[in-house]
C-alpha cells in the first residue's frame, strides 16, 4: 500500500507566515521522500486562507523536485478553467522534465464562487471548460501540430514546448468530490481519480468510487490499473490522549477557514454543483470529534492509525491515502512527529502490494492513452 502527503494551507498569519509554511514543506517534503512516502500533492486556490497560500501548485512543486529524488509530484489539482490550455500544458511539461518524470497531473473544476468571479469564470460553464481544458492539453503533449476551434479557446498550428518526459504523457487524475457523474466520467477515460472524504460519508464515497471501477472497467482499460487516491487529515502520537489533544486546535482552525472560502455559496446556486449551496452548512458543522467518528481523518497512537488504514482499505480497496500532516498551523515539530511515527510503525504493516504497477507506471500510462 502506498502514502503520499498533501499540502493543503490553511492556516492564518498568526499561526505563522507564508514564508514559513513553505520552508516547512520544504522540509517535510525532503524528509518523506527519504522515509519511503509515495507521493507530495499541492493544492491550486486564491485569495483565502483556506489554501490561497498556494495559487500555483506548479511553484510549490518545482522547489520540490529540485529537493527530492524518488517521489511522486502531483497536482491537487490545477483548474483548467482559470488557465488557458497552452500555458498549462507547457508549464505542466516544464514540471515533468525538472522533476525526470515524476510529475502526475489532477485535474479539478474549482468550487468556490468567489474565485469564479475574480476570474470571470461563470460557474455554470464549469464542467464545459474543464473537459475542453483536457482534451486540449492532451493533444498538446501528443501531437506534433494542434489546431483547436472549441467552445472556450481557438488557436491554429501550435506546436507545443516543452514536450512532456513521460510518454505519451503524465498520469492524469481527476478530483471528484460529490456527484455520480464525475466519477463515471474519469473511469470511462481511463483517468486516475483523487477524493476527498471529507466532503461526504464514507459509504456513499465508496458507492461513487465502485461506480468508477464499474465505468474504468467497461470502457476496456488494464485491470486494476486505476488508481485511487484519498485525502485524510493525520495526526499521530506517542499516545491516544496526546493525539487527540493535538489534533484539536489545528483541524478547529481548518474549519473556521475552510467555512470562511465557503461563505460566497451563500444564496448561491449553479447546475454544475448540485447542492453545494448546502456545503457551508456542512462544512461549520464538522468538528474534531466528527472527523474521527465519520472516519475521514487518521488520528491517535501508531497501534489505532493502523487499525484506521485498515478500515479504509477494507472499504475501498486498494487505494493511496493522501494525508495532510501540517494543517490549521501545526508546527513542524508536531508535522515532523507524524511523519515519523507512520513511517516507523504504519506503514510496515501495509506491505507495497501494488509495487509491480508502480513500476510499469509510465508504460501503464501509454496503455491507457491508447485505450481511450
Amino acid at each position: 500500500m502506498r502514502f503520499g502527503l498533501n499540502f493543503f494551507p490553511s492556516f492564518r498569519l498568526s499561526d505563522m507566515s507564508t514564508a514559513a509554511y513553505y520552508q516547512q514543506v520544504l522540509a517535510l517534503s525532503e524528509r518523506a521522500d527519504a522515509l519511503g512516502y509515495h507521493s507530495i500533492k499541492a493544492v491550486e486556490h486564491y485569495f483565502h486562507d483556506y489554501g490561497g497560500h498556494t495559487p500555483s501548485p506548479l511553484v510549490l512543486l518545482s522547489a520540490l523536485a529540485a529537493r527530492t529524488r524518488r517521489i511522486r509530484l502531483i497536482t491537487g489539482a490545477v483548474i483548467p478553467a482559470f488557465s488557458h490550455p497552452i500555458k498549462l500544458a507547457g508549464e505542466l511539461a516544464m514540471v515533468d522534465n525538472m522533476s525526470q518524470g515524476r510529475l502526475d497531473v489532477g485535474f479539478g473544476r474549482a468550487f468556490i464562487p468567489d474565485e469564479f468571479d475574480a476570474f470571470g469564470v461563470p460557474m455554470d460553464d464549469s464542467r464545459e471548460r474543464f473537459e475542453e481544458g483536457i482534451a486540449v492539453i492532451e493533444r498538446l503533449w501528443t501531437e506534433d501540430r494542434v489546431t483547436h476551434e472549441g467552445r472556450f479557446w481557438r488557436f491554429q498550428n501550435v506546436h507545443l514546448t516543452p514536450r512532456p518526459v513521460q510518454q505519451p504523457h503524465p498520469p492524469i487524475f481527476i478530483a471528484a468530490v460529490s456527484t455520480a457523474e464525475s466519477f463515471v466520467w474519469a473511469g470511462e477515460r481511463g483517468y486516475h481519480l483523487m477524493i476527498v472524504p471529507f466532503a461526504g460519508s464514507l459509504e456513499r464515497t465508496a458507492a461513487f468510487v465502485r461506480s468508477y471501477r464499474e465505468a474504468w472497467a467497461r470502457a476496456g482499460h488494464p485491470p486494476g490499473q486505476e488508481q485511487v487516491q484519498m485525502s485524510f487529515h493525520c495526526y499521530l502520537a506517542e499516545t491516544h490522549e496526546a493525539a487527540l489533544a493535538g489534533f484539536r486546535r489545528p483541524v478547529e482552525r481548518y474549519v473556521e477557514v475552510f467555512s470562511e472560502a465557503v461563505s460566497s455559496w451563500e444564496g448561491r446556486a449553479s447546475g454544475n454543483y448540485a447542492g453545494y449551496d448546502k456545503v457551508v452548512t456542512a462544512v461549520r458543522a464538522q468538528t474534531p470529534d466528527t472527523l474521527r467518528e465519520g472516519r475521514v481523518a487518521f488520528v491517535g497512537s501508531p497501534t489505532e492509525v493502523i487499525e484506521q488504514v485498515q478500515f479504509v482499505r477494507d472499504t475501498f480497496g486498494e487505494v493511496e491515502p493522501s494525508m495532510q500532516i501540517n494543517f490549521g498551523g501545526i508546527s513542524t515539530e508536531e508535522a515532523t512527529r507524524t511523519l515519523e511515527l507512520f513511517a516507523a510503525e504504519v506503514m510496515p504493516a501495509f506491505p507495497d502490494a501494488a509495487e509491480p504497477a508502480r513500476a510499469s507506471r509510465p508504460d501503464t500510462a501509454a496503455t491507457r492513452s491508447a485505450a481511450t
